[in-house]
């Protein structure tokens, strides 16, 4: 009996204005013939080109989700704080802040007979993030049913973003995994995105995987046009981008930290 031909979606998340580094990882999801692409949000801050990069994921992304930036940026009572918050703001059509804003919080579906659901950063909200050392409560509660989520049936299969910090974890009949970063890596600032490869809608049990893919890019290059543009918070920028140094520990001179 022949196998039942495999699905494979490619999961993408944080790109914050980071065209060079979106550029490469579509090239890279487009070289292996995969046509469907899931965004778990965070399209802007941080990075140069939130504009360019709202546009090209509302033409390439089969589904886009919320993600914390998403939420409070396009706010006007939460961008007055810094002047970056306004530039990166300011940057966008005024459009794409009402698009931002009204995304989907979360995306439920089958493979290979697993209840998959996926999100930004918890269960609860967009701005509750779970690191990679979290409790078993924490572990628990990101396959549980919210009034973010609302009442669809229980995952089995968690994918969430937010911390720019990739992983996988199976516990107690479950799996949880993290997509990490495509424009905004950290330790390793090479960006990454996931492929999830399975029989899509399908309830019966089939082989299921999960692949993590580095994709090198020019992030200097991205640097240069951050400058060019006037980017504010240039040398924290940097420090995420080229080194892999999260903007805090940059700011506080902790050379490291940004998993604790």
């Amino acid at each position: 009996m022949s196998a039942m031909p495999l699905d494979r979606i490619a999961l993408i998340s944080d790109v914050h204005g980071n065209l060079t580094a979106l550029e490469a990882v579509l090239a890279d999801i487009s070289g292996r013939g995969i046509e469907r692409i899931f965004n778990l949000g965070d399209y802007v801050g941080k990075g140069p080109r939130g504009q360019a990069v709202v546009d090209r994921c509302r033409e390439v992304c089969e589904v886009n989700l919320l993600g914390n930036w998403d939420d409070f940026l396009p706010d006007p009572g939460r961008t007055e704080d810094r002047e970056g918050l306004r530039w990166w703001k300011n940057e966008l059509r005024e459009e794409q802040w009402r698009w931002l804003r009204g995304l989907p919080f979360c995306h439920d579906f089958v493979l290979s007979g697993r209840q998959v659901r996926l999100f930004h950063a918890s269960s609860t909200s967009v701005h509750r993030r779970v690191r990679f050392d979290h409790s078993e409560a924490e572990y628990l509660g990101m396959f549980e049913n919210t009034p973010a989520t609302g009442d669809g049936p229980v995952p089995t299969m968690v994918g969430y973003a937010d911390t720019h910090d990739p992983f996988f974890e199976e516990d107690l009949g479950r799996t949880l995994f993290n997509t990490g970063s495509v424009g905004n890596s950290l330790g390793d600032p090479t960006p990454v995105y996931v492929i999830l490869e399975g029989v899509l809608d399908s309830t019966e049990p089939a082989p299921l995987s999960v692949q993590f893919v580095r994709v090198p890019y020019d992030a200097h290059a991205e640097l240069a046009v951050a400058r060019e543009l006037g980017m504010p918070e240039l040398d924290a920028y940097e420090s995420e981008i080229i080194h892999g140094l999260y903007r805090t520990n940059f700011y506080s001179g902790t050379p490291d930290g940004y998993h604790r």
